[in-house]
């Protein structure tokens, strides 16, 4: 679908990292007003992901204003992968813009990590809607990631990084208040990827891809 609204959606880089002190701000304050739970991350994390091409960035018009954001991780040895801290920011909140940077995101994660499963952990009503019109289907917690790495994001009682995570650990991460969802590959074979990305865009996930193949080996 052509918006032909000024928004841009691209894969970020290192011109992007002047914009990673306003996304956390947004990220912040929207967890605030909704009340609900977001793993934090640190302005070194957020430059790091842009720096290996592993966020999408939303910006508006002729002055590149910050519209929105997701990044991408792998875990479990690059068999999982996730597209977590999706913004928007409010002004921008009547153009797709939460489904345009999804479908971004997914389709990078799905370019570089091709044999990966993607999952995500969200009380988003709207983000679910998003992630099932992708693919995705809600699963239990056991059939995530089992790294810890992961999960440390969530963080602790006694370290939070999210209001829900002693939730998280009186169940031994069983269940929390968000809903575990899951794309698998496997189920999905031959079907279109949801955005066309610059010919320059597709090489370069595609040499990760066979950079990260052969680091299996």
């Amino acid at each position: 679908m052509n918006y032909n609204d000024g928004i841009e959606i691209v894969v970020a880089d290192t011109s992007h990292e002047k914009y990673v002190d306003t996304i956390l701000e947004t990220i912040t304050a929207s967890a605030k007003k909704r009340g609900s739970g977001i793993a934090t991350r640190t302005h070194e994390y957020l430059t790091t992901k842009m720096r290996e091409r592993k966020a999408i960035i939303a910006l508006s018009g002729p002055e590149k204003e910050f519209a929105g954001f997701c990044y991408i991780e792998s875990w479990g040895n690059k068999e999982y992968v996730a597209n977590s801290g999706l913004i928007v920011v409010e002004k921008f909140r009547n153009h797709h813009l939460a489904t345009r940077i999804k479908e971004a995101a997914f389709t990078l994660s799905r370019l570089r990590w091709p044999n990966a499963k993607l999952f995500g952990l969200t009380s988003q009503a709207a983000v679910m809607k998003i992630n099932t019109r992708l693919g995705y289907v809600p699963v239990t917690f056991e059939q995530l990631t089992h790294d810890d790495a992961f999960w440390a994001g969530c963080g602790t009682p006694e370290d939070p990084h999210c209001i829900n995570c002693d939730v998280l650990a009186r169940t031994g991460r069983k269940y929390c208040v968000c809903t575990a969802m899951l794309y698998d590959p496997a189920d999905h074979v031959g079907e279109p990827l949801p955005v066309e990305f610059p010919p320059e865009v597709v090489e370069m996930a595609r040499q990760f891809a066979e950079a990260e193949m052969k680091s299996k080996k």
